[in-house]
């Protein structure tokens, strides 16, 4: 066996999405990384072994943006027919193509060295290469969803069901239990163009009949997401356990819809079936704030905020599947969106430990609106941004500048509510043609300039000016409606491709004095952020939008210099 060690700014452990956010922005911020992934692919609840759509905040022009939106849009563009495994490449791809970042798959966190509330290193086992990886680092980032490194560092947190008197709620039980929201397995199916039969394995349940499914869905859109289990169970120690219930319901469930009764589903084939279990809930830390459900229900407006939610507080029984009262969740209302703060993602009693994705400081409450991915994964840049600046400031990250730090998310395209980026002074002083593109505000139709392919927006100053970076933000469509990636098949697939509103191609013309000191021709674009490093001097620069991915509009939300 070897052992490799590593000394870093900060050690990510779990490659989910909020992992994976967290690590591509603080390596984007200029400090070293190392991301501990247990699994071989990446993206956790969406990647391929799970294959769970990225749901996020509710409400019109409430899309995440920022590195999310990023991925988003780059698997539109490299996997126009939404294919799984190319899926997860995009995902890889994201963590490879940043220098700044060690990326460690197929390794599990297996032990912690702590002293005086400090972790100092983690010890990781890779299997496949049966190698241990020792990672030293200044911040430790737990991202692995079921808080590995609370029962390693002796980190404060919880599981289960506070009691409604705890924080004054109203959703939580009477008592205090330790249930939880269960885990499902999903399965797709695909239509073909000809009857197709199927044989259940001989351990899958029998359901003769729809009152046997009072959950059930039979259409063939779903994701069968009501197949859940282990809310009553241990939702770390028992997966395994739960996985075997699950298939033996997934069988079970495709069996009924096959063989017993007309569900439609003549031509379907059962085309893949999930052997590890999506999970909902298990460990939460206990941060320097707690967030609730009357936080939720206020809107989340904290000083310190750094991210939001918007999903409803989608609170599932413990007893999911097997519950036979009605539906399996109730979709408490919530405000859309929902700031989260900065203190929620820092430990109560170990120093160098943040966290980020579905095990933050929230109570079952707020959870079940803040555990959804692309919440997740908002976190996760807010916290891989807040630790860079941290180290630079040369202060604790609980200590950071927070309107510093929200002015840079702002200005990385992660959106915050209630906080207004600030435009900077080169920008704010020259001579605009469009007023609209420099507002500071890059979401909503009534912030956007509208023109035709080969208008321009132009930037005149009063004398030549230096210019190092232009900032572009385009129009991704927000309130688009189809998911990242597919849950089942039809025989006529919608073609899922980049938003039609996106600006493909365009022009940037920078003059001094009349003459041509740089021009940049993208011909196709397929991003929404857009940065651009020049070292020009120049009185005049122009954005020329040529053409789009199919809107007749060419739309700008934002076009800054600086």
């Amino acid at each position: 066996m070897r052992t490799l060690n590593y000394d870093v700014d900060l050690c990510v452990v779990g490659g989910g999405m909020s992992g994976l956010c967290c690590a591509i922005a603080a390596a984007r911020h200029g400090i070293k990384v190392v991301l501990v992934q247990d699994r071989a692919v990446l993206g956790g609840n969406a990647s391929s072994e799970i294959r769970m759509w990225i749901g996020g905040a509710h409400g019109k022009d409430n899309r995440e943006s920022g590195i999310i939106e990023e991925i988003f849009l780059e698997n539109f563009y490299q996997n126009p027919a939404l294919k799984y495994p190319i899926w997860d490449s995009v995902l890889y791809e994201k963590a490879k193509a940043e220098k700044n970042i060690t990326l460690l798959l197929n390794t599990t966190c297996i032990d912690a060295t702590c002293e005086n509330n400090r972790i100092i290193s983690i010890k990781a086992w890779q299997s496949n290469a049966e190698t241990f990886h020792s990672v030293s680092a200044k911040y430790f980032a737990d991202c692995s969803g079921d808080s590995i490194l609370a029962p390693l560092s002796n980190a404060e947190y919880t599981y289960g069901r506070e009691a409604k008197s705890e924080f004054g709620e109203s959703i939580p039980p009477d008592v205090a239990d330790k249930k939880t929201m269960g885990m499902s397995c999903l399965f797709q199916i695909r239509e073909t163009d000809h009857k197709v039969s199927f044989t259940p394995p001989s351990w899958a349940y029998v359901y003769e009949n729809d009152e046997e499914l009072p959950c059930a869905s039979h259409d063939t859109v779903t994701n069968f997401w009501w197949i859940e289990v282990g809310g009553e169970w241990d939702c770390i120690h028992d997966t395994d356990k739960c996985r075997d219930e699950l298939l033996k319901i997934c069988y079970g469930v495709w069996d009924h819809m096959k063989n017993r009764g007309d569900h439609g589903v003549d031509n379907w084939e059962l085309e893949w079936i999930g052997f590890l279990p999506g999970k909902r809930e298990s460990r939460r830390y206990i941060g320097k704030y707690i967030v609730t459900q009357n936080d939720v229900e206020a809107g989340g407006r904290f000083e310190d905020t750094v991210a939001y939610a918007g999903w409803s507080m989608d609170d599932h029984f413990p007893e999911g599947f097997y519950y036979r009262n009605g539906h399996p969740t109730i979709y408490h209302p919530a405000p859309s969106p929902w700031g989260l703060p900065l203190r929620c993602m820092i430990s109560k009693n170990i120093e160098n430990l943040v966290f980020a994705g579905r095990n933050i400081s929230v109570t079952h409450a707020a959870l079940s609106s803040s555990r959804v991915m692309a919440t997740c994964a908002v976190l996760g840049q807010a916290l891989g941004t807040a630790v860079a600046e941290a180290l630079d400031e040369g202060v604790h990250v609980s200590e950071v500048n927070i309107r510093k730090l929200q002015q840079t998310l702002l200005d990385d395209d992660h959106y915050i509510p209630y906080v207004k980026r600030e435009i900077n002074e080169l920008t704010r002083k020259a001579h605009c043609s469009a007023e609209i593109v420099r507002n500071g505000v890059e979401r909503g139709e009534e912030n956007l300039w509208k023109g035709r392919s080969g208008e321009a927006i132009e930037y005149v100053f009063e004398r030549a000016t230096e210019i190092r970076e232009l900032r572009l933000v385009f129009d991704n469509d927000m309130n688009r409606k189809y998911h990242n990636m597919p849950c089942n098949y039809p025989l006529v697939q919608d073609k899922f491709k980049l938003p039609a509103t996106l600006v493909k191609e365009y022009i940037i013309e920078a003059y001094d004095k009349g003459r041509e000191v740089c021009r940049l021709h993208v011909t196709d674009n397929h991003q929404r952020f857009v940065r651009h490093v020049l070292s020009i001097c120049a009185d005049r620069i122009r954005l020329i939008p040529l053409s789009s991915h199919g809107s007749e509009d060419m739309r700008v939300f934002d076009f800054e210099v600086k």
